[in-house]
């Protein structure tokens, strides 16, 4: 399980010489301390990866924060988060700017999301013996369904599941206890994006990630929510973001598999 560093801020600072006007005006709405400060899932490999020894990220969420503070002119501050609730709560505290998330419905009550700027697939991982081929195999009487509680999987499936449940942990397993659940007959399939379960996969060769998935998770940045300006300065950044390829190498960097860069808005 992933526990962030207790005194932890990953800080670069990327300040030109000159601001225009409108750079100016963004970073204003957005980093009203004059650092762009940006939380994000910490332990969920699409977004990005903590070094354990010095605390550095890597991956999409470091290398978008970084041009979205470029862009405007600030440095930036990376914090990785255990959970969606510290980064919500971290956005209506005013300790962070922008959380990186996938947009759902419970999450949208308190906060204010981007249009997608990642796309994520989600699928099960299963015994590599287990008779499901396909996801919808899993949804039926008598097969144990396990995400972790309140996270996209867990949400999605609670109401697109037609024939069966979910059953919940409260945060998000090791890899070895994935293994151990599945192994040890404590759930049939384990829900998760699919880049962390062929992680899982990859040590394990008694599992193995279902061929297709339930759904695509569209990643998005979160503001506190109530403010039309700050939503608004966030999506005509990531359009132009969107408008190159950065997004894209960055995926490719990390080695992500599966995972797509978001289109702009009108494409």
């Amino acid at each position: 399980m992933f526990r962030a560093p207790s005194l932890f801020l990953a800080s670069l600072l990327t300040l030109p010489l000159a601001v225009p006007a409108s750079a100016a005006a963004l970073a204003d709405t957005l980093a009203p301390t004059g650092t762009l400060r940006a939380a994000f899932l910490g332990d969920n490999p699409v977004l990005g990866r903590v070094n354990a020894e010095t605390g550095g990220v890597t991956g999409p969420v470091a290398d978008l924060v970084k041009e979205l503070a470029r862009r405007i002119g600030v440095p930036y501050t990376l914090i990785p988060s255990p959970g969606a609730r510290d980064i919500l709560s971290r956005l209506q505290a005013k300790t962070a700017d922008i959380g990186f998330m996938a947009y759902n419905s419970g999450r949208a009550a308190d906060a204010d999301f981007s249009t997608p700027w990642l796309l994520m697939p989600n699928s099960y991982i299963v015994r590599a013996d287990s008779p499901l081929m396909k996801v919808a195999d899993a949804d039926r009487a008598g097969i144990q369904i396990t995400a972790v509680k309140n996270d996209t999987q867990d949400v999605y499936l609670a109401s697109n599941l037609k024939n069966n449940r979910v059953n919940t942990v409260p945060a998000t397993p090791s890899p070895d206890e994935i293994h151990d659940m599945l192994m040890g007959g404590k759930t049939d399939a384990f829900a998760a994006n699919r880049q962390r379960l062929l992680e899982v996969a990859g040590r394990f060769r008694d599992l193995r990630v279902i061929s297709d998935d339930y759904f695509v998770a569209g990643q998005a940045i979160a503001v506190s929510k109530g403010d039309p300006s700050k939503i608004d300065a966030v999506n005509r950044l990531l359009d132009e973001v969107l408008a190159t390829a950065l997004v894209k190498s960055s995926i490719d960097s990390a080695g992500l598999r599966g995972v797509k860069a978001a289109q702009p808005r009108g494409h």
